[in-house]
């Protein structure tokens, strides 16, 4: 950029600057050559100029330079959807959805791709109920026309929700409306099919395909693998291969997945360990990660162990933190209290995690002198516990409950449903409070209330309340579901003569007749 102040030399004109403006954009290390052509903008007086003014507008949102980005917009004498379009967009991928949102609500004019940036927002925000309430506002706009990032973003929002009633609304939707049917849409309908719980769903639409790509298979790998259907999962996997298709890191995360959540060992070692010979993949941290949940679940521990000391890249947190579940759930305290020192040495501002999963394995073995140590380390370092949340949707509206809820406006109400529910399961003989993971030495009585009120069991006694007899219970849970309530969950929908489907943070337990679908293997 330094030639441009040589004598002699022709200045450029605004067309020259949106070029080169643009150019910088396509590339972080450019980014300062984009300034100095800012410099030179101001210099030559193209500032006011709508296109140079949103090329620039476009560079500093890009790399997410938003104090740049806001002095470009204000000094800015004329403005199109263009430019506020690119401001919501820096503000919403930088996080601040504030004030993206305030600066949506002033455009004087939208189009689809403002929409498709506000909701895109809200879903890379983690907050999916203001990306489905922006999507019906958007619905009467008669102005524009919904797109297909819209399309994906509102299904992503539907399936991170378990919103099923939702999500078939914007399947009739896609069928009905102009929108092109794309590779993204599809892969976005068997996604959220899955991950709502209606993995037949998902099948019917997989099945539907003529000719599918490797997203499309491998969100159908995916889907089946959540659900526990390990062997599904392979013989899709097979057919890919099968049909020519080569699978990317993501699908042999899936197909990992799969044969963990079924118990599959010898296959699941036999694909992690061809990755590289058969598809050229060499795996990542996350593939290891599969590799370790995979032997961990099956109780091979020292295996396992093993396996972290000789990769060939540093394990890290996540990697320990897989072992010492699996050192949780096989009640090894000797591997878990070494375990936990790795973690500690890793990341000493940032292993409350591991502290979590060691003192629920003292209190499961009965340990509580060494459950108050985790637990004092655990205040020391700051640690903050998520709270169980979970969501149930009942006529397309999401119900969201915490464990040991009593804001629900029908909390009362709840709560005498609850306690009606678990007595009469337990008159019946199939279930008995499971107190071993309550982390408090408290009486029977006390920890029985304790586990009593988590989530799970609030948003199914809601569910009972206010669903027909015989219609299918689908819950999400942002936790793993404990052993007390998929115990519960067992009884109800045996008791109950209910299909229960609850999708917790690693996979899908289809309760029905009394029985799980993981097979009591999770």
């Amino acid at each position: 950029m330094l030639v441009l102040s040589r004598p002699n030399l022709k200045i450029p004109d605004k067309y020259t600057f949106t070029f080169v403006i643009t150019a910088c954009s396509r590339h972080p290390m450019m980014v300062n050559y984009g300034e100095s052509a800012h410099g030179m903008v101001i210099k030559n007086r193209y500032e006011s100029d709508m296109f140079v003014g949103n090329s620039l507008l476009s560079m500093y949102t890009i790399f997410s330079k938003m104090e740049g980005a806001r002095r470009v917009f204000d000094e800015m004498p004329q403005r199109d959807v263009v430019t506020w379009t690119s401001l919501v967009s820096g503000y919403a991928k930088c996080g601040d959805l504030d004030t993206a949102q305030n600066l949506f609500d002033k455009m004087p004019e939208r189009n689809d791709v403002s929409w498709a940036v506000m909701i895109a927002g809200y879903v890379g925000g983690g907050k999916y109920t203001d990306a489905l309430r922006h999507f019906n506002d958007m619905l009467y706009d008669d102005k524009v026309k919904v797109n297909e990032a819209v399309i994906v973003c509102v299904l992503s929002a539907c399936a991170h929700l378990g919103a099923i009633d939702q999500g078939k609304w914007v399947h009739v939707y896609i069928d009905k409306s102009e929108v092109a049917v794309s590779s993204n849409i599809l892969t976005a309908l068997i996604d959220m099919y899955a991950k709502c719980g209606r993995i037949d769903c998902a099948k019917r639409v997989f099945n539907r395909i003529s000719e599918r790509d490797v997203f499309m298979w491998t969100s159908m790998i995916s889907g089946l693998s959540m659900h526990g259907l390990g062997k599904d999962a392979l013989q899709i996997f097979s057919q890919m291969l099968a049909e020519g298709i080569k699978p990317d890191n993501i699908t042999l995360l899936g197909v990992l997945n799969g044969c963990s959540h079924s118990g599959l060992v010898a296959e699941g070692c036999s694909i992690f360990y061809n990755m590289e010979p058969l598809w050229g993949i060499v795996p990542k941290i996350a593939h290891y990660g599969c590799l370790i949940d995979l032997l961990g679940r099956a109780g091979q521990l020292i295996r396992a162990f093993e396996v972290v000391k000789s990769m060939p890249i540093e394990p890290d947190v996540v990697i320990w933190r897989a072992l010492l579940s699996s050192c949780r759930i096989h009640c090894d305290v000797g591997l878990g209290e070494r375990i936990i020192d790795h973690i500690a040495q890793l990341d000493p501002s940032n292993h409350g995690g591991g502290h979590v999963l060691l003192s629920n394995l003292y209190a499961a073995i009965g340990h509580w002198d060494k459950v108050a140590g985790a637990r004092n380390m655990m205040s020391e370092i700051g640690v903050e516990l998520s709270p169980g949340c979970s969501w149930i949707e009942v006529d397309g509206v999401i119900h969201e409950f915490f464990a040991a809820d009593r804001l629900h406006p029908r909390i009362v109400e709840i709560h005498k449903k609850l306690n009606e529910v678990l007595q009469r399961i337990s008159m019946k003989g199939f279930y008995i409070p499971n107190t071993k993971q309550v982390l408090f030495d408290l009486s029977e009585e006390e920890k029985e209330q304790a586990v009593s009120w988590h989530s799970e069991k609030l948003a199914v006694a809601f569910g009972l309340l206010n669903t027909e007899v015989g219609t299918p219970i689908r819950i999400v849970k942002n936790l793993r579901i404990c052993e007390d309530c998929h115990c519960a969950m067992k009884a109800i929908s045996r008791v109950f003569s209910r299909e229960i489907v609850v999708r917790d943070r690693s996979r899908f337990h289809t309760f029905r007749e009394g029985n799980c679908s993981c097979s009591d293997y999770w």
